[in-house]
């Protein structure tokens, strides 16, 4: 059972990711529109350009030093706008979805694009956090 002094935390928890989560998808959809009117819709690149940006973001941050950040902004920004800005599964389904349009190399190609560039954006974020935190 949930106490008293408990639930107002819980409630608050719940609307500080829901906050983050609502501008990350916004942030999102507004990428993904950019994306398609600048360079087209014959490769995922929205999704591509967030999940980047997620992980330098996150990269940063915990370069920085998650643990220095408030709890609410860990959750705002980390649960809530990054786990909403960076669409993971949807990378998944485009990526299924280039197979089943018989588009394997592309479909190859947008999951290696994907890892590379964000593990190495993780990576970028991370020293760019240190710099900052030192």
């Amino acid at each position: 059972m949930i106490d008293a002094d408990t639930q107002p935390r819980i409630l608050s928890s719940i609307l500080t990711v829901a906050a983050g989560g609502a501008v990350g998808a916004v942030l999102r959809n507004g990428v993904s529109g950019v994306s398609r009117n600048l360079v087209g819709d014959s490769f995922p690149y929205g999704t591509l350009l967030v999940n980047v940006i997620g992980c330098l973001v996150l990269g940063i941050l915990g370069g920085y030093g998650i643990a220095k950040l408030p709890s609410t902004a860990q959750l705002f920004v980390i649960t809530g706008l990054l786990g909403s800005l960076t669409t993971f599964s949807t990378f998944g389904w485009e990526s299924t979805q280039l197979m089943l349009d018989s588009k394997p190399v592309l479909a190859g190609m947008n999951i290696a694009v994907n890892v590379v560039i964000g593990i190495g954006a993780a990576i970028l974020g991370y020293q760019l956090g240190k710099v900052v935190a030192a």
